[in-house]
C-alpha cells in the first residue's frame, strides 16, 4: 500500500486545512486508517483512525471537537478536516493504512504497516 498526504500548509490560529491521503491500493475498503502528527522534538502522536467502513473513528482528546476523520472509498482517500486550529498542532501529519477482517479501528502506531510521507501543518499565532 503507497500513501500520499497532502493538504498542509500554513494557518493562522482558528484557522481550517483539510489533510488528503490517497491510497494506490485496490483493496482501500480493506484497510482501518489512521492519522498521526510529529512536532519538532516530540515522539509521533495518534491524531484520528477510522475504521474500514468509516462506521467507527476515534480521536485524541486533544483535538476531539476539532477534527473530524472521514473516508471516501470510492476515492480511495481518507481525509482530516482540522478546524479552529491551535499553535499547538503544527506538526508533521502522516496517514497510515493496515489491512484488516475486521470493522475496528486502530489508534497504536505500532498497529500500522504502511505510512505516508507526511505533510506539514503549521499554525501561526
Amino acid at each position: 500500500v503507497q500513501l500520499q498526504a497532502s493538504g498542509g500548509g500554513l494557518v493562522q490560529t482558528g484557522g481550517s486545512l483539510r489533510l488528503s491521503c490517497a491510497a494506490s491500493v485496490r483493496t482501500f475498503s480493506r484497510c482501518a486508517m489512521g492519522w498521526f502528527r510529529q512536532a519538532p522534538g516530540k515522539e509521533r502522536e495518534f491524531v484520528a483512525d477510522i475504521s474500514r467502513s468509516g462506521g467507527s473513528t476515534d480521536y485524541a482528546d486533544s483535538v476531539k471537537g476539532r477534527f473530524t476523520i472521514s473516508r471516501d472509498n470510492a476515492k480511495n482517500t481518507v481525509y482530516l478536516q482540522m478546524n479552529s486550529l491551535k499553535p499547538e498542532d503544527t506538526a508533521v501529519y502522516y496517514c497510515a493504512a493496515r489491512m484488516t477482517a475486521f470493522f475496528a479501528t486502530y489508534s497504536d502506531s505500532y498497529q500500522y504497516d504502511n505510512w505516508g510521507q507526511g505533510t506539514q501543518v503549521t499554525v501561526s499565532s
